[in-house]
C-alpha cells in the first residue's frame, strides 16, 4: 500500500469522526479549551531575568552564583536615585523618603541609605583625598569671617551687611568664602527664581566646600515585598514609593525627583512595556490578519471560522507552555505572537482548498471530506519539516531560544491538530459560504498574476545571475553585521529605570559596569587588589582594606586645624532668626552697589552687580506692595532661599570635625558585611578606565582582569560571555537544522536536485536578512536572533510547496501563482508577517528589533520562493507532462 493510499484511508476515517458528529466534537474541544485557559492562568508566568537565559551551567554562570550566594544583601532590590537643585535638599529628601519606606512594613522588607550612618557623619572627612581636604580647609579659612558674622546675626539683614562690607572692602577674600562675583551671580539667580514664583535654594555646601566632591544624588536601596500572583510582582511596592515621593514634596521648596531603577525597577518597567507592547501588537496583528483573511477568502464565514480555530489553538498552546516550561522568558514570550501567523497558515490552506472544492462539488460534506484528505498529509509533512528547524535549537545553551524552539515547534502540531479537528467540524455546522464562480482569465487579478508568474520563468537566467551577485554581496555584508548583547539596550530607552541606569553609568563612581572578584583570605585579597590596580584598563580596585582611610595623621592634623580656626561657633550654629524689617539693609546695599559700579571696569563684575541690584530693587517693590501677614511670609521665603541650607551645612561640618583615627575594627558591621562574607570571602570591586559601551574597551577590560583573576564575575562578564555563548549556540544549531532538514527532504523526495532547490530559498533568505540588518544598522541581539530559527521553519515549508508545484508548472503559459496552494503560501506569509510587523512598533527595543528582522526575513522568503526559486527551477528541472509523486500542495494536482 502506497503512502498516498494509506494517508487517504487514515484521513477518511478521521473525516468520519469529525464530520459525523460535529457538535459533539466542538463541545469537547470548547470544554477542553476552557480547562486549558484555566490551567494556563494558574500556572504560566513571565520571568524577565536575563541572567539564566544563556548557558546556566557555564563557568561564568557558576562564578555569578557564587558571588550572589556570598553577598546576597542587595539582590532583588530597587535602587532609588534622589535628585534636586541642591545637595542639602537631596540629603533631606533622601532621609525623609527612607524613613517613610522603612515604616511601610506591608510593602517593604527594608530600606537603607548607603554610607549614611553615624560612623560616616563623624569620619567622612577622612575619606577625602588629602588635596580635597586641604582645599576645604583653605575655603573655610577664607569663610571664617563670614561664618562668624552670619552666626552673630543669622537673618537677611546680617547676610546683606556682609555684601555691603565686601563691596566696600579692599580685601574681599577675607569677607566671603569664594570669588565675590561668582557668589553674587548665584545669589542673584536664586532671588530671580523666587521673585518670579519659582522655588529656589542657595546651596551653601557647594559654596563653602566648592572643590569638595559632594554627592549630588541621594541613593536608597529598597527590598520590596513581591506579589507573584500579579503580572508585575513589584507593582504594589513601586506604587507605594511613588506615593511616598509625593509626600516628601514641600510646596515651598524646589521639587525633588526620585528615579526608580535597579534590578527590580528595570524588570518592572520591562514587564509593563512587554505586556503593553505585546497586547498592542497582538491587537494590531489580529486586525491585520482579519483584513488579509477577508481579502483571501472573500467570505465572512470562512474568516470567522479561521479566527475561532486560531483562538482555540492559542489556548491549547498556552496550556502546553504552562505545562512544559512553567514560565516564559524575554525570548520565548514571542511564541504567543508567532502563533497568530504560524497557526493561521494551516487554516488558510484548508479554507482555500475548501473554497475551491465548493466550485466543483455540489454537496458541502463532500467538499469538506475532499479538502481534509487532500490537504492533511501535506500539511502534516510540512509541519514536521518546519518543526525540525525549531526543534534544532532545543539542545542549545541559550535557554530563551531553546524554550522558544520547543514551544513554537510543538505549537505547530497543536495548531495543525486543532485545524484538522475543530475547523472541519465548525465548517460542517455553519452555513456554506456562497458559491464562487470558477476564477478564469476574465478576472483582472488572475490576468495580473499570470503576467507576474511568467516573469521569473521568462527571465530565468538574468534573475539567477542577479541572485548570485546579490548573494556574494550579502555574504560580505553579513560579516559586518553588528552584535549588541547588552540587555539594557533591549529595553525601552524612555522608561525612568533605563534613563536612571544609563545616567549612573556616566559616572565612574556610580557605574554598575564593574567587575567583582572573590578572594579566599586577607593576604590573597590584598595581593590581588594590588595586581588588579596596576592593569592599564583598570581605574581602581576597591576592597574592605580601602575603607581604612590612608594618610590619617596628615588628615587629622588638617581637621584639627579647621576646628581650631572655626572655634566655638562650630559647636552649635544658631538657627535662622526672623528679620522684622530687612528694608534698611537692602537700601544700604543698593547704595553700596551704585558706588561700586563707578569704580568697576570689568564687564563681568558690572553685569553681576547690575543684575544683583535689579533683584534687590524687586524685593523692595514686593515688600512695599504686601501687607501683613503676607509681607512676613515673603520675607521668610526670601530668607529661606538665601540662608535656609546654611545651619545644616555648618552642623554637618561640625560633626565631621570630630573625626578620629579609623581602623578596620572600627567599621560598622553592616558596612563590613558588604565586603567580607560570613564564610570569609573578600570582595574586590574593579572599576574600568574606559567606556564599556565600546565593545573593544569591554573586551580589553575583561581580558586583562581575567588574566589576573579567571573567576571574575559581574555585569560586563555576563554580557561578554553570554554574547560568545549565544553566537556559538546559534552556529551549532543552524548547522544541525540545515543538515537535518536536508536529510529529511532527501529521504522524502529521493531527489538531490529537489532537496537543493528547497534549501536554496532558505539559505538565500537568511543571507539577505543578515545583509539587510547591516544596511539598516540593526544589531543582532538576544531578542531578534530568534528570527533565524523562525525563518528556517517558514522557508522550508514554502520551498516544499513551490518545488512540488513547479514540477507541474514550468511552462510560461501556466499560472504558478493561481493554485490554492500558492495563494495559501502567499496569504499565510502575509499573516505571519503581520503578526510580527506589529512588534516592530513596540516600545521594548528587543521586541521591536525582533519584529523588524522577522518581517524583513519573511519578505526575503517570499522573494526567494516566488521569484528566485521558479527562475532556478526553470534552469534545472525538465518540464513534465505528469508527475506521480506525493503532491504536498494538493495531493491531486491537475496536469
Amino acid at each position: 500500500m502506497t503512502f498516498q493510499t494509506r494517508s487517504h484511508s487514515f484521513f477518511s476515517r478521521w473525516g468520519n469522526l469529525t464530520l459525523g458528529r460535529p457538535l459533539v466534537v466542538l463541545s469537547i474541544v470548547v470544554l477542553l479549551s476552557i480547562l486549558a485557559l484555566q490551567y494556563t492562568a494558574d500556572n504560566l508566568s513571565i520571568n524577565t531575568d536575563t541572567a539564566e537565559l544563556v548557558a546556566p551551567d557555564a563557568p561564568f554562570q557558576k562564578n555569578r552564583r557564587n558571588f550572589e550566594k556570598a553577598f546576597s544583601q542587595d539582590l532583588h532590590t530597587l535602587l532609588l536615585v534622589v535628585e534636586s537643585d541642591t545637595p542639602e535638599l537631596t540629603k533631606a529628601a533622601t532621609k525623609r523618603l527612607q524613613r517613610l519606606l522603612s515604616a511601610n512594613k506591608n510593602c517593604f522588607n527594608s530600606a537603607y541609605i548607603p554610607n549614611d550612618s553615624e560612623f560616616f557623619r563623624q569620619n567622612g572627612l577622612l575619606y577625602l583625598d588629602t588635596g580635597e581636604l586641604q582645599s576645604l580647609s583653605n575655603n573655610l579659612s577664607q569663610a571664617q569671617p563670614f561664618i562668624g558674622r552670619i552666626a552673630q546675626e543669622p537673618n537677611m539683614t546680617g547676610f546683606f551687611s556682609i555684601f555691603e562690607d565686601a563691596l566696600a572692602s579692599t580685601d574681599k577674600n577675607q569677607v566671603v568664602p569664594i570669588d565675590l562675583t561668582s557668589l553674587i551671580d548665584k545669589v542673584a539667580a536664586a532671588l530671580h527664581k523666587t521673585l518670579n514664583g519659582e522655588n529656589a535654594l542657595l546651596s551653601w555646601e557647594s559654596l563653602i566646600a566648592e572643590k569638595r566632591t559632594h554627592e549630588r544624588n541621594g541613593f536608597i536601596i529598597v527590598s520590596p515585598k513581591f506579589d507573584f500572583s500579579q503580572i508585575r510582582p513589584a507593582e504594589t511596592a513601586i506604587e507605594s514609593i511613588r506615593k511616598a515621593v509625593a509626600q516628601i514634596q514641600d510646596p515651598n521648596l524646589p521639587a525633588v525627583k526620585v528615579w526608580v531603577t535597579g534590578e527590580v525597577g528595570l524588570e518592572d518597567d520591562e514587564l509593563s512595556g512587554m505586556s503593553t507592547g505585546t497586547f498592542t501588537a497582538s491587537i494590531f496583528s489580529i486586525v491585520l490578519v482579519l483584513f488579509i483573511l477577508l481579502v483571501a477568502y472573500r467570505s465572512i464565514l470562512l474568516t470567522v471560522a479561521t479566527l475561532l480555530t486560531l483562538a482555540l489553538g492559542m489556548l491549547f498552546c498556552g496550556a502546553f507552555a504552562a505545562f512544559s516550561v512553567k514560565e516564559l522568558n524575554l525570548i520565548s514570550v514571542a511564541f504567543a505572537v508567532s502563533n497568530i501567523g504560524l497557526g493561521v497558515e494551516y487554516a488558510i490552506h484548508f479554507c482555500l482548498r475548501y473554497r475551491d472544492n465548493l466550485t466543483h462539488h455540489i454537496h458541502k460534506d463532500l467538499a469538506l471530506r475532499n479538502t481534509l484528505t487532500s490537504t492533511a498529509p501535506s500539511l502534516l509533512l510540512c509541519a514536521g519539516t518546519t518543526s525540525i528547524g525549531l526543534y534544532a535549537f532545543i539542545p542549545t545553551d541559550y535557554k530563551g531560544v531553546s524554550e522558544l524552539g520547543l514551544l513554537a515547534g510543538t505549537s505547530l502540531f497543536i495548531c495543525l491538530l486543532i485545524t484538522l479537528i475543530a475547523l472541519p467540524a465548525l465548517l460542517r455546522v455553519i452555513p456554506a459560504p456562497a458559491k464562487f464562480e470558477k476564477e478564469d482569465a476574465q478576472n483582472g487579478l488572475t490576468k495580473l498574476s499570470e503576467k507576474l508568474a511568467a516573469l521569473p520563468l521568462h527571465y530565468a537566467k538574468p534573475i539567477s545571475i542577479a541572485t548570485l551577485v546579490i548573494a556574494v554581496i550579502s555574504i560580505v555584508l553579513t560579516f559586518n553585521v553588528k552584535t549588541d548583547f547588552n540587555p539594557l539596550n533591549l529595553r525601552d530607552p524612555n522608561t525612568e529605570s533605563v534613563i536612571a541606569f544609563k545616567n549612573l553609568m556616566k559616572d565612574k563612581e556610580t557605574t554598575p559596569m564593574t567587575l567583582t572578584v572573590l578572594a579566599k583570605d586577607e593576604k590573597s585579597a590584598r595581593d590581588l587588589g594590588q595586581k588588579l590596580s596596576k592593569l592599564p584598563s583598570v581605574d581602581k580596585a576597591v576592597s574592605l582594606f580601602d575603607l581604612q582611610p590612608s594618610g590619617q595623621d596628615a588628615k587629622l592634623a588638617l581637621i584639627e586645624e579647621m576646628s581650631l580656626m572655626l572655634g566655638a561657633q562650630m559647636n552649635s550654629f544658631p538657627a535662622l532668626k526672623e528679620d522684622p524689617d530687612p528694608v534698611p539693609a537692602i537700601n544700604r546695599l543698593i547704595q553700596t552697589i551704585d558706588n561700586s559700579l563707578f569704580q568697576k571696569t570689568d564687564g563681568r563684575e558690572r553685569t553681576a552687580l547690575t543684575s544683583f541690584k535689579k533683584e534687590l530693587q524687586d524685593i523692595l517693590i514686593e515688600l512695599d506692595a504686601r501687607q501683613q501677614p503676607d509681607r512676613r511670609i515673603f520675607i521668610e521665603k526670601i530668607q529661606t532661599t538665601l540662608l535656609g541650607t546654611l545651619p545644616n551645612v555648618m552642623n554637618e561640618l561640625s560633626a565631621g570635625l570630630n573625626a578620629k583615627e579609623v581602623t578596620l575594627d572600627d567599621l560598622p558591621a553592616d558596612i563590613e558585611d558588604k565586603w567580607l562574607s560570613k564564610k570569609g570571602s573578600y570582595r574586590i570591586q574593579i572599576f574600568p578606565k574606559k567606556d564599556l559601551n565600546d565593545l573593544k574597551s569591554l573586551e580589553e577590560f575583561i581580558t586583562e582582569v581575567q588574566s589576573v583573576a579567571p573567576e571574575t564575575t559581574d555585569l560586563p562578564i555576563m554580557y561578554w560571555e553570554s554574547m560568545k555563548e549565544v553566537i556559538a549556540a546559534f552556529q551549532e544549531a543552524i548547522a544541525i537544522a540545515l543538515v537535518t532538514i536536508a536529510m529529511l527532504l532527501f529521504a522524502i523526495r529521493r531527489n538531490i536536485v529537489d532537496t537543493v532547490l528547497v534549501m536554496t530559498p532558505l539559505i538565500l533568505a537568511g543571507l539577505f536578512t543578515m545583509a539587510s540588518a547591516t544596511l539598516t544598522n540593526t544589531p543582532i541581539n538576544f531578542a531578534n536572533i530568534i528570527a533565524l530559527p523562525l525563518l528556517l521553519g517558514l522557508g522550508v515549508d514554502n520551498g516544499i510547496h513551490m518545488v512540488e508545484k513547479l514540477h507541474h508548472s514550468l511552462s510560461e503559459t501556466q499560472n504558478i501563482y493561481q493554485s490554492s496552494t500558492a495563494r495559501a503560501m502567499f496569504y499565510g506569509a502575509l499573516t505571519t508577517a503581520s503578526s510580527f510587523a506589529g512588534l516592530a512598533f513596540s516600545p521594548h527595543q528587543g521586541i521591536a528589533s525582533m519584529g523588524l528582522i522577522i518581517t524583513i526575513g519573511i519578505f526575503w522568503i517570499m522573494v526567494c520562493t516566488f521569484v528566485i526559486l521558479p527562475a532556478l527551477s526553470k534552469l534545472v528541472l525538465k518540464v513534465q507532462r505528469k508527475v506521480t509523486v506525493v503532491d504536498f500542495g494538493s495531493m491531486k494536482e491537475r496536469s
